[in-house]
């Protein structure tokens, strides 16, 4: 990538922004180097990581990297058997923290970060725990060595703090009786040795070395000979320790040497790690995302920001170029974002092939190219007596020397700085040439011309960048498709320059130049009518589509409320019609019973039948109707197991198999006491739950018929126990009695009333009640194993 197009697009600024999020030099040193690539596949993967490191900060937090240094001229020492210093061992130990801290980051459960690209980098740390945990025992600091690093060290540091409380207490007390011969009554130091501040003219009553003097001449700095040799001794031990120091910087050299491998390779892998997690934080910082890359030329940004802009006041823009057409003239006033769109483009196509994230809506697109080139900005040089149009003109033919379809060509005001129809004569044959060369290219310009070339030629599509003439401020909306005004008159008339002067002015166009300026005039209007009208009827069909849901949602109310309804009134004949019939049975069986002897009992049968399959077609046509899948099938009679449970649809009663299926598919179905022959076309398999007895009490109201259809239904669904713990009397009586009752109709022997033990109120009140029972035989406090005093047995006649 040339570096004249990486200076001109500011590249340089990002980078030096990237920069400030790199904690080590190494990965500042990755991030000052990093260029962009043309590699598609070294692309793509350098963008997933950036992604991915993103992923993880989101996720995890930051991961820092502080305190790494450059640990490789250490290991080129360790590799011919030098003995390291402290500062070259801490930086091996820094580095060996931030690897063990970066391994533990890197931890994480299969399914929470899948195919993740720094998976590897981090499993091929190696913190070398236990060599690194003995450096940070024995030393301390770059100053300072622990005691405990050897015994040598710590009995010769013990024997040195001895001969100091010695040579303290000697010099004290040669401070107590000799304080009129001191310049100060303090212990001084000099070359390393105790010394005592003599005046110069009493240095015969202190007997001693003489070290030094003051400035003035005024005090001699004196090693009383009481503690010469006691300054020799520690001087000596000294010594002694400078070599046990000597001797743990070398065991610990030795200790590191075998890890020479596994140390550049920690060094190599933080550093990448830094400069990765660099980039994901640029990445937050420009609320960025990850583009995709194609090799066709296609350009797609949505709602791009230039990063180098107050994101508070920066307008994004949406840019394509390459699908449609590969050569896009920009044109419209000054300061209005021409400059910016160009730039924009290009920065994002150096951002994102240097791996970086672009800031733009997630899903923008960018081309991989082999060189990007701009020609942007006003480069006249004095010393090269070059003028503003032999400068851009230099630029330009460089260009055309090098570019090739796989370029992106980007150009500031093509043609400016000379006469200005031999300018636009010039942009047009460079567009010409560039678009005839199928290369990716951006111009701004002002030239009408290029304007019309736009318009006719395949290929080349128009842009501006919108302004507001009644405010004179630009919106910095790019808009493809729409040749921009330069808006000269509305903007010197907005500022006051007479109308005179720019009707005279408008005399001077040519009448096809005019006529082009009001048919961009129109244009304009048209799009911003069309723009206007777009908004509206996105808001009508917004508010259509609120109708359409709410109008749905009344309908599914009336349907559920309507099937509620029938389903309601058809219980209810249903109800009806039952009790019908019983009582009819009832009156038949009665008539039956008075006519014994009447001779009448063969019609009186035949008349009872008639009613009862008049009844039971009536019945049949209210009887509630359950809708059934299509895929529904028969039961399969080689399936079928004693015990199942079934529907019988003609008598609409459940109950279980109590024989298997013969030839003709007929069986014994139990529904409670009644026992049936019925065949298998007339049943329904059942789950294992809808013949099973459901907890509860009943739902059943007492009634005095007594019919066999309603002691089998009640059968079905009384539970064998009720449960009261927890209810007042008052609550738990009513209860009680509506369960008794249902429970007696239901012809169930016995059951279980669940009071508990408590204060024995509830328990008293439910005897009390079972005593005013006609129809309770017995009752009795349970047994071992039954509930005990908690629960009482009830037995009905």
């Amino acid at each position: 990538m040339n570096q004249k197009a990486l200076k001109t697009l500011e590249y340089h600024k990002i980078i030096a922004k990237l920069m400030e999020y790199a904690s080590c030099d190494s990965g500042k040193e990755l991030c000052r180097n990093l260029v962009p690539s043309t590699d598609y596949h070294e692309i793509v993967l350098s963008l997933k990581e950036t992604t991915d490191a993103v992923t993880r900060v989101r996720q995890k937090g930051n991961l820092s990297f502080g305190g790494v240094k450059d640990i490789r001229p250490s290991l080129k020492r360790l590799e011919v058997g030098s003995s390291l210093s402290i500062g070259e061992i801490l930086s091996i130990s820094s580095l060996l923290t931030a690897s063990a801290r970066a391994k533990a980051y890197g931890r994480h459960e299969d399914s929470e970060l899948p195919d993740d690209s720094l998976e590897e980098f981090f499993r091929l740390l190696e913190p070398l725990t236990p060599v690194n945990t003995e450096i940070k025992r024995c030393i301390i600091s770059e100053e300072e060595v622990s005691d405990d690093a050897s015994p040598g060290l710590h009995q010769v540091r013990r024997s040195m703090r001895s001969i100091n409380d010695k040579i303290h207490t000697q010099l004290n007390s040669i401070l107590n009786g000799n304080r009129s011969y001191l310049q100060d009554a303090v212990i001084t130091m000099r070359d390393g040795r105790y010394c005592l501040p003599v005046k110069a003219e009493h240095k015969s009553q202190v007997s001693g070395m003489v070290h030094d003097q003051s400035s003035t001449g005024s005090t001699l700095f004196i090693e009383p000979m009481a503690i010469v040799k006691l300054n020799n001794d520690l001087r000596t031990l000294e010594i002694q320790e400078q070599k046990e120091i000597e001797m743990i910087l070398a065991d610990l050299s030795n200790q590191l040497a075998p890890y020479l491998e596994e140390l550049e390779a920690d060094f190599n892998i933080i550093t990448k790690l830094d400069f990765i997690f660099a980039k994901a934080a640029l990445a937050k910082h420009y609320k960025g995302s990850e583009p995709v890359f194609n090799t066709k030329g296609i350009i797609n940004i949505k709602d791009g920001r230039h990063p180098l802009l107050d994101p508070e006041k920066v307008v994004p823009i949406n840019v394509h170029l390459g699908r449609d057409f590969d050569l896009l003239i920009v044109t419209g006033p000054n300061t209005g974002g021409k400059t910016v769109s160009i730039k924009t483009v290009g920065l994002f196509t150096l951002m994102g092939q240097a791996g970086l994230h672009i800031p733009a809506f997630d899903g923008s697109e960018l081309a991989v190219f082999e060189e990007v080139f701009a020609d942007i900005g006003d480069e006249q040089s004095i010393e090269q007596s070059l003028s503003t149009f032999s400068s851009h003109m230099t630029n330009i033919v460089q260009i055309l020397n090098q570019a090739d379809s796989n370029s992106l060509c980007l150009f500031d005001e093509l043609g400016a700085g000379t006469d200005p129809t031999e300018g636009a004569a010039l942009a047009i044959s460079i567009l010409t040439f560039l678009h005839n060369m199928k290369c990716r290219t951006m111009a701004t310009t002002h030239y009408s011309e290029l304007k019309v070339f736009a318009l006719t030629t395949p290929g080349v599509e128009n842009a501006c960048c919108e302004f507001n003439v009644e405010t004179l401020r630009p919106t910095y909306r790019l808009l493809i498709g729409i040749p921009g005004k330069s808006n000269a008159f509305a903007i010197s008339k907005k500022l006051g320059l007479p109308d005179y002067i720019i009707e005279d002015a408008r005399t001077h166009l040519e009448a096809k130049d005019e006529t082009f300026e009001d048919l961009l005039t129109h244009l304009e209007e048209n799009r911003v009518t069309i723009e206007k009208e777009r908004i509206k009827i996105e808001a009508y069909k917004r508010e259509v589509e609120q109708l359409k849901n709410r109008l749905t949602q009344k309908e599914e109310r009336l349907d559920e409320n309507r099937d509620k309804m029938i389903r309601s009134a058809r219980e209810e004949a249903q109800r009806i019609l039952r009790e019908a019939k019983d009582t009819a049975d009832q009156t038949i069986r009665q008539i039956n019973k008075l006519a014994k002897d009447s001779g009448v009992n063969k019609e009186l049968e035949a008349e009872r039948s008639r009613l009862r399959s008049k009844l039971k077609d009536v019945d049949s046509s209210l009887a509630l109707r359950k809708e059934k899948s299509r895929s529904q099938k028969g039961i399969d009679p080689k399936k079928l197991k004693l015990g199942d449970g079934v529907k019988v649809l003609s008598m609409n009663l459940n109950g279980t198999v109590s024989s298997l299926p013969n030839a003709k598919g007929d069986l014994y179905v139990q529904m409670g006491i009644l026992r049936s022959l019925v065949n298998l076309s007339d049943l329904e398999l059942l789950h294992e739950e809808s013949v099973s007895i459901p907890g509860g009490n009943g739902n059943s109201k007492r009634g005095g018929s007594g019919s066999s259809s309603t002691r089998i239904s009640k059968s079905l669904s009384i539970s064998p126990e009720i449960n009261l713990i927890g209810m007042t009397t008052d609550e738990a009586i009513p209860q009680l009695d509506k369960y008794l009752d249902d429970a007696y109709l239901a012809h169930l022997p016995q059951v279980r009333v669940v009071h508990g033990r408590g204060t024995g109120a509830l328990k008293n009140a439910v005897h009390k009640h079972l005593k005013k029972l006609k129809y309770v035989k017995e009752f009795r406090l349970g047994a071992f194993g039954e509930g005990d005093s908690g629960v009482t047995i009830v037995s009905f006649k």
